[in-house]
């Protein structure tokens, strides 16, 4: 699949310690021609924490995709009826976007962007960042497994010894993820 000239939704939750890795992937779609839409959570939009500054984080955001954050709910909903994307990345997924994702829950610019291109019928792409995957949000990870149009970047425990209920995405999986869901195919094995 090619990535080139695709409209791609990229919404950032606050999983503030995989945030850079989640802009090294940013660049990585850019670099093959992506066209981005970044879509920022009102935590990332708003917070600086001990990995960096709300405004470090929206410059370097705006300096990879060359366009403003979408950073009010707003301003994510022409998504829908404007039919702008070819798919809808969220990366990373925190649980607590997950929980609001799974219960129909529409309350920041993530979660309308998802909603947006969810009722065009369109991919969306989670790539978790949780604390609880194992825990409270399991149940949420398997409800949107069985949504329709909801793909997954696989994902593995995180520090099984001090985190026994934490996974993440495979960073190493995301491209090839972006490519089967453009197709809306899921890559196996989504737990790995």
């Amino acid at each position: 699949m090619i990535i080139s000239g695709k409209k791609i939704g990229f919404g950032l939750t606050g999983s503030f310690c995989t945030l850079e890795k989640s802009l090294v992937q940013m660049e990585k779609l850019a670099f093959l021609g992506a066209d981005i839409f970044p879509v920022l959570s009102y935590i990332v939009s708003t917070t600086d924490t001990r990995f960096g500054t709300a405004e470090y984080f929206k410059k370097r955001i705006e300096t990879i995709t060359g366009k403003k954050c979408i950073a009010r709910i707003v301003d994510a909903e022409p998504i829908g009826p404007e039919k702008q994307l070819d798919l809808m990345v969220v990366l990373p997924c925190t649980g607590n976007t997950l929980a609001k994702l799974a219960n129909g829950i529409t309350d920041t610019p993530v979660t309308m962007a998802v909603k947006a291109q969810l009722r065009n019928d369109m991919p969306v792409l989670l790539g978790i960042a949780t604390n609880d995957g194992l825990g409270a949000n399991g149940k949420n990870i398997g409800l949107l497994q069985n949504t329709k149009n909801i793909y997954f970047v696989p994902f593995r425990q995180d520090d099984p010894e001090k985190k026994h209920n934490s996974i993440v995405c495979r960073m190493d999986l995301f491209i090839p993820s972006v490519e089967a869901a453009l197709k809306r195919t899921q890559i196996q094995p989504v737990i790995t």
